[in-house]
C-alpha cells in the first residue's frame, strides 16, 4: 500500500513554528507523506509577525498545476491566504482536491492580523466549500462578525451558526474556554464536544497548523471526519505536553512535533 500522500498550501514561518514548516512535521509526525505550496513568505518568530508577503498568484498557480499534474494527494490542508486573489485562485482548483481542511488563518496565536480586510469574504466562500475549517475563537468571530464567544456555550451556538451560513463541517477551537480544553466539532448531525487535559504552557506558537495539518494526515486512515479530529487532537495534546523541553525561542515557543519520536538531549 502506498504512503498517504497529503499537501499544504499555506505561507512559510522562518521559525519552523507555525505555516508550512509546522504543517510538514505535524503530517510527517503523523505517517504522511508532505508536499507544500508556498502562498506567503513571512517576517515572524516567536515574538509575532513583523510582515507579510504573499507569493504571486501566477505563481501559485503554476506550483499547484505542476504538483497536481503528477501527483493526486489523499488530503490537503490550506492555511494562510492572504489576499483576496489568492483565496479565489485556491478555490478553482478545489474540485481537484480530496479531503479538504481548511484553517482560516487570520489571527495568529500572538494575536497579529495575518488576512488583509478585503480577504475576508473571499475566505469566507472557501469556508462553504471545504469539507472541513477549523477556525479558531477570534475567526470564528470574524467570518460570522460576531463578538468573540467566551463560553463553550456560545461557541456551540457559533459553530451552529456556521453551519447555518452554509459550512459543511466546522472544529470551533475553544481550548482556553474551560479547564477540560474543549474543542467543539459540528457537521449535519449536531454539534459534539471534544475535550482533553488542559497543558499549562506558554509554548503554543502553531497549534492551528499543527491540528489542521494532524487532521489531514489521520483523514485517509479514518471512516469519519470526526474519528479523525479525535486522533489529531491526541496528538496536539502530547505536542503541547513536551513543548516546553525544546526552549526555542524568547515568545510563545513551539509544540513539540515530533515528542513521539525525539527528545532534547540535556544540556551538560
Amino acid at each position: 500500500m502506498s504512503a498517504v500522500k497529503t499537501l499544504t498550501i499555506a505561507g512559510s514561518d522562518p521559525s519552523g513554528g507555525a505555516g508550512i514548516q509546522a504543517d510538514i512535521k505535524s503530517m510527517s509526525a503523523n505517517g504522511a507523506y508532505a508536499m507544500s505550496i508556498v502562498t506567503a513568505l513571512t517576517a515572524q518568530s516567536t515574538l509575532g509577525v513583523c510582515g507579510v508577503h504573499p507569493v504571486p498568484v501566477d505563481f501559485v498557480r503554476l506550483q499547484l498545476d505542476a504538483l497536481l499534474d503528477d501527483v493526486s494527494p489523499d488530503a490537503t490542508k490550506i492555511g494562510m491566504l492572504a489576499t483576496a486573489d489568492l483565496a479565489r485562485a485556491i478555490g478553482e482548483y478545489l474540485p481537484r482536491l480530496a479531503h479538504t481542511v481548511l484553517d482560516p488563518v487570520m489571527v495568529a496565536t500572538s494575536g497579529d492580523r495575518l488576512l488583509d480586510a478585503d480577504a475576508t469574504a473571499a475566505v469566507l466562500d472557501l469556508c462553504t466549500r471545504a469539507d472541513l475549517i477549523t477556525p479558531n475563537l477570534p475567526e470564528t468571530a470574524v467570518l460570522l462578525d460576531l463578538p468573540v464567544a467566551t463560553s463553550v456555550d456560545e461557541a456551540v451556538a457559533q459553530a451552529e451558526e456556521l453551519v447555518r451560513r452554509g459550512v459543511r463541517r466546522a472544529l470551533v477551537k475553544g481550548g482556553h474556554l474551560d479547564a477540560d480544553a474543549t474543542d467543539v466539532y459540528i457537521d449535519e448531525h449536531g454539534p459534539v464536544l471534544l475535550t482533553s487535559r488542559r497543558i499549562p504552557t506558554n509554548n503554543t506558537h502553531g497549534t492551528g497548523c499543527t491540528l489542521s495539518s494532524a487532521i489531514a494526515a489521520q483523514r485517509p486512515r479514518h471512516d469519519t471526519w470526526i474519528d479523525a479530529a479525535r486522533a489529531a487532537k491526541d496528538y496536539l495534546t502530547g505536542a503541547l505536553a513536551a513543548a516546553d523541553s525544546l526552549g526555542v525561542g524568547h515568545g510563545h515557543g513551539p509544540v513539540h512535533h515530533f515528542h513521539a519520536l525525539w527528545a532534547p538531549k540535556e544540556t551538560p
